[in-house]
């Protein structure tokens, strides 16, 4: 059977939004299988999040390989979809009016290694990164044959991707002890796969898989509009509402509903929505208590936008200076800001910017204190916090950029410095949360 010798813009389209399709629909599979570096179920939906941030990309124009790279760079979560994202940049860097040709994806891939190697410091084998590598070496080597195709150079890629992904275990014992392969990996060959699937032609998932009626998803999103009409109107459709101000009338908004698409809708007709994040939630194993939960959220932090901005948010601010009287099943945003506490489940945010990110994350509704400090533990650990050498708006803007070119799509911007929120935006291509806080360094964080 012949298959066509180049894919064009139109087909590198098609391409991204079957990996989007069959990365959402396989999301739990591959989440099931994540346990190294950390066993947080999250590598699926980190990938699948970094490909769907690379399509929405493709809504602003321009050309499809470098939107599809730069959406995948600014969008990506964790280290897996990092990957994903240099996989994106190699192909942007290897063609021409996004097309792809045999030597073209051979060379990506290629420079998709390299691209990897300079961004982690310390690869480890028996990872995604590993994989890459093989089906790099076997594209590399397939090109070179005497007869060589697109379809021929992928399917030797994707070959030896999966030969590599089946001698994970070996190389990480933490793999071997839990009788898995690598998550990651496992993402990178169903992208290779939906590419070779489009060469092919072939049906399969070409969209995000439509969640069963009674399926209760995370919904969150960045607002600007009118806060309170649009906490009127969502608070009835679901529970674990959590709306952190940026402003009067800007904010973080995180809620669980059933009713996903109404909350979405009224918030587009409220205001304007930007940053939106659906995750679909396992089904409750049994009811929620209806006994309301006696835990509170307690963080040291100076008077002033920010702990203004925690109390938004249902924590207990307390000063630098005073105790946190916190029990045993309260949280402690450990933000270093000084204070004592003596009980309490400890969350560390050796940033005011992580504890931001913590904060956005907590579900005061869930009684399961454990589940909620891991996650506010981990959304923590994956803020990446800068200082710029000068208190200056170009060195802060420099910093930032530094930052996101490891990936990210939200940059908060702790400054005694009166910045201009939109114009950071703007120059960044990314959402920017600014906010001012007298007498202090200025702080970056990225996520």
């Amino acid at each position: 059977m012949s298959y066509p010798s180049t894919l064009d813009s139109h087909g590198m389209r098609n391409w991204a939004t079957r990996a989007v399709g069959e990365l959402a629909h396989r999301r739990d599979e591959i989440n099931a299988l994540n346990v190294f570096p950390v066993p947080d179920s999250d590598t699926g939906s980190n990938m699948a999040h970094t490909m769907e941030a690379a399509v929405a990309e493709l809504d602003n124009g321009g050309d499809v390989a470098d939107s599809l790279a730069f959406g995948a760079v600014r969008g990506a979560r964790g280290n897996s979809g990092m990957v994903l994202s240099q996989v994106l940049r190699g192909v942007a860097e290897s063609t021409v009016d996004s097309v792809i040709d045999g030597d073209v994806f051979a060379r990506s891939l290629q420079q998709a290694v390299e691209l990897v190697d300079r961004a982690i410091a310390e690869p480890v084998e028996g990872t995604v990164i590993t994989v890459l590598k093989a089906a790099a070496e076997a594209a590399d080597d397939a090109e070179a044959q005497s007869g060589a195709t697109l379809h021929s150079i992928v399917s030797a890629a994707i070959a030896a991707a999966e030969k590599a992904l089946e001698r994970t275990p070996s190389q990480l014992p933490a793999l071997r002890e839990a009788g898995v392969v690598d998550a990651g990996g496992a993402g990178l060959v169903i992208l290779l796969e939906s590419l070779l699937a489009e060469i092919e032609g072939s049906t399969g998932h070409t969209g995000l898989p439509e969640p069963e009626p009674d399926t209760e998803l995370e919904v969150v999103f960045f607002f600007e509009g009118d806060i309170d009409t649009l906490q009127v109107a969502i608070e009835p459709l679901g529970d674990s509402l959590v709306i952190a101000r940026a402003t009067e009338d800007s904010a973080n908004v995180h809620i669980h509903s059933r009713q996903a698409g109404k909350v979405i809708e009224t918030a587009f007709d409220t205001g304007e929505v930007t940053n939106l994040h659906l995750e679909a939630l396992p089904p409750h194993a049994e009811p929620a208590s209806e006994e309301p939960i006696a835990r509170q959220v307690f963080a040291a932090a100076p008077a002033g936008p920010i702990s203004d901005l925690l109390a938004s948010a249902g924590v207990s601010v307390v000063s630098p200076d005073d105790p946190i009287a916190a029990k045993d099943e309260d949280i402690v945003l450990a933000t270093g800001v000084s204070s004592q506490t003596v009980a309490g489940r400890v969350v560390p945010a050796q940033s005011l910017a992580a504890a931001l990110a913590a904060i956005s994350v907590y579900e005061p509704d869930n009684p399961d204190t454990g589940a909620v400090v891991a996650a506010m533990r981990d959304a923590a650990k994956s803020m990446r916090v800068a200082y710029p050498s000068q208190e200056t708006p170009q060195s802060i803007i420099a910093t930032c950029r530094d930052l996101l070119a490891e990936g990210g799509e939200q940059v908060t911007v702790l400054s005694a410095l009166d910045l201009d929120q939109e114009d950071l935006a703007q120059q960044l291509r990314v959402d920017v949360m600014a906010l001012k806080v007298p007498d202090i360094a200025t702080e970056i964080g990225v996520e």
